[in-house]
């Protein structure tokens, strides 16, 4: 099935067709879109994610660096639709690289072209997909018995289970998870598991949790990629899954969760296509460190800095979250998902994951 770009070229038209309107009334081009902060994302009823809010910032032409920038996105519209017209795509490295053809519109660092392409999407509603955008790395693994549909390079389907027709790393998530590319033809599993780091995914596969317990295994490999999330949001959506997160018990990794089940503040603005509310974070929480007895390194000033701010951060509200905060913020402590080896390698599948799942009610005693 191939996809239609028109409402893309269009919506990227009217960038360009809105600088020139200015300029033809002898205004100063700007462009408007809401402020990408913490403090301008509010809950959204109807879709249950976390969109950005009503505050609005103002991309001006008024100053010299604006006016730099406003060339930078007319380039930037220009070169989408070159590669979509074109069938072809890019990774956002060489997007930035690609600028230094531009002359004054060059961009002086990656972070800048990257920021630029997330305003884009604000702007027209579309995904970075859309642009025909890529990241540069890799996507996540996935082990279970799950059957995926494939469209190949040579535009042929390929059936693909993910224990059966894998090696021990995995099915690899490709950057594009959207119907055209893959699509799920069966699953029998009793929930999803997406962890954090390789070395526990390794464990898990290895100590063959994903038989023994029904999972389909998810290496979300440390803060999600976009095509992951949006992976598991169409898998639990398509085989109504619960989906537990797995990480290390610091803030950071509390982040990572949040952006599977919020949405990260960052991509707040398609929070409904890449956000899972039904996620739940199964540990390694503060209170494993003390009920586990777990071996932990201290907090720190990065750490507790984090913490603090999580505690005003409106996704991190709830009573479960503001008790596991402010009880690692007293121990002044943080662990990680290996520390359970203390117990042995057999221990986080024969006995912590499953008094976890068990207490959350997803497997029976």
């Amino acid at each position: 099935m191939s996809r239609d770009y028109t409402k893309v070229i269009n919506s990227i038209n009217s960038i360009a067709s809105k600088v020139y309107n200015d300029l033809e009334s002898s205004e100063i081009p700007n462009l408007k879109l809401p402020t990408r902060t913490k403090s301008n994302i509010q809950f959204d009823d109807k879709l249950n994610v976390w969109k950005y809010g009503k505050n609005m910032t103002e991309r001006s032409a008024k100053s010299l660096d604006g006016a730099y920038m406003m060339l930078r996105t007319m380039y930037m519209v220009d070169f989408i639709k070159d590669m979509i017209k074109a069938n072809k795509s890019s990774t956002l490295r060489e997007m930035y690289y690609i600028s230094e053809g531009w002359d004054l519109a060059k961009f002086n660092s990656q972070p800048e072209s990257d920021s630029l392409a997330e305003d884009l999407e604000v702007i027209t509603s579309c995904m970075r997909e859309d642009f025909k955008l890529r990241p540069e790395e890799d996507g996540a693994r996935v082990i279970g018995n799950l059957t995926i549909e494939e469209m190949t390079r040579n535009k042929t389907k390929k059936k693909i289970h993910c224990q059966d027709d894998v090696g021990d790393s995995g099915y690899s998530i490709p950057y594009n998870v959207e119907p055209e590319k893959i699509s799920f033809k069966g699953a029998d599993a009793d929930f999803i598991l997406a962890i954090e780091t390789g070395g526990m995914f390794d464990r898990l596969v290895e100590n063959g949790f994903d038989t023994s317990n029904r999972a389909i295994l998810v290496h979300l490999k440390g803060q999600p990629a976009r095509s992951t999330r949006r992976f598991i949001k169409r898998l639990n959506e398509k085989e109504k899954l619960p989906v537990l997160v797995f990480t290390d018990c610091d803030p950071w990794s509390y982040r990572i969760f949040g952006s599977v089940a919020y949405g990260a503040i960052k991509t707040a603005h398609i929070s409904e296509y890449l956000a899972t509310p039904a996620a739940q974070y199964l540990g390694v929480t503060p209170s494993d460190i003390e009920n586990y007895k777990l071996p932990t390194d201290k907090l720190t000033k990065e750490d507790i800095n984090a913490l603090k701010s999580e505690l005003s951060d409106p996704r991190f509200q709830d009573s479960f979250w503001k008790h596991e905060i402010k009880l690692q913020l007293s121990l002044g402590k943080k662990s990680e998902q290996q520390a359970l080896a203390k117990y042995g390698l057999d221990y986080v599948t024969d006995t912590y994951l499953p008094e976890k799942l068990a207490e959350m009610g997803i497997i029976k005693k």
